[in-house]
């Protein structure tokens, strides 16, 4: 398990980038040969997407011979709603980068059966190869995609009911009006995400600092889903100062002291090997 911290989300969404940017052009994706990412939505990926459009419109990324896989979306809600993860993901990243359509997958809240839309997801995730690297975020709670407290470590894409506290959080998107917030989500499990060749976490603000502690400081505990990834061989929590509030000084210290070698990880392909 690697921490990276930085100073501000500035510098981990360009960190978050380049390390994307590093995997996809070291994969040498082509034709027969799909580079698979799973993509979270929300605040704190934004900076990063924003950086990846920078670099495809720079010349210096592709995403022709890429795939996607979301981690989630609501159910019954429209998919041009506005809210809607689908809406979000093409107005904030999809569109502005060259990505084929049929590549950019994400869960339908809205099929007529959403049990046999869940299995049929994990199917088309394992017919693409599995998942090469999978990005997430996390909730101050330490859910990770849907996977609320309480949630199971093994768990697979399913239909899950929203914890409250999520509700809440979420109302800020539809005008602090509870009664608009959809109460389910399909989302992918943990064992999902685990199933990843490597996971990065993004973790950023001072409210998400007890999150990060729970998440690498203490055993791994399932009313606390982003534990989970301590035990994934090739997992990195990367995130910012203020995320680090709640950590025990040397533990910021030691991983603060690894900075020279994770930052080998983002250069430029051919200046070092990452594996």
């Amino acid at each position: 398990m690697r921490l990276v911290i930085h100073d501000n989300y500035d510098q981990v969404s360009e960190w978050a980038a380049k390390y994307v940017r590093r995997r996809i052009i070291s994969f040498n994706p082509g034709p027969d040969k799909y580079f698979t990412i799973g993509l979270p939505t929300g605040s704190t990926p934004l900076g990063m997407y924003r950086k990846l459009i920078e670099f495809h419109k720079a010349g210096k990324l592709s995403f022709k011979y890429v795939k996607t896989f979301n981690m989630d979306e609501y159910v019954a809600l429209p998919r041009e709603h506005p809210e809607s993860y689908h809406s979000f993901m093409w107005e904030n990243f999809f569109k502005h980068i060259d990505i084929q359509p049929e590549n950019a997958h994400l869960l339908d809240g809205n099929a007529a059966d959403l049990e046999k839309e869940c299995v049929d997801y994990e199917i088309k995730i394992t017919e693409a190869g599995g998942i090469r690297l999978f990005i997430g975020g996390i909730g101050p709670d330490g859910h990770i995609a849907f996977n609320e407290p309480g949630s199971s470590l093994v768990s697979r894409t399913r239909v899950k009911t929203l914890a409250q506290e999520t509700i809440q959080a979420n109302a800020r998107f539809f005008g602090n009006d509870l009664s608009k917030v959809p109460k389910q989500a399909l989302t992918v499990g943990v064992g999902t995400v685990m199933d990843a060749d490597e996971v990065m976490i993004l973790i950023t603000g001072a409210h998400k600092a007890f999150a990060l502690h729970k998440a690498i400081e203490e055993g791994v505990n399932h009313m606390w889903t982003v534990s989970a990834f301590q035990q994934h061989p090739r997992a990195i929590f990367l995130c910012d100062e203020d995320a680090t509030m709640e950590l025990r000084v040397r533990t910021v210290k030691y991983f603060k002291g690894l900075m020279q070698i994770h930052n080998k990880l983002v250069e430029e392909p051919g200046v070092v090997k990452v594996d």
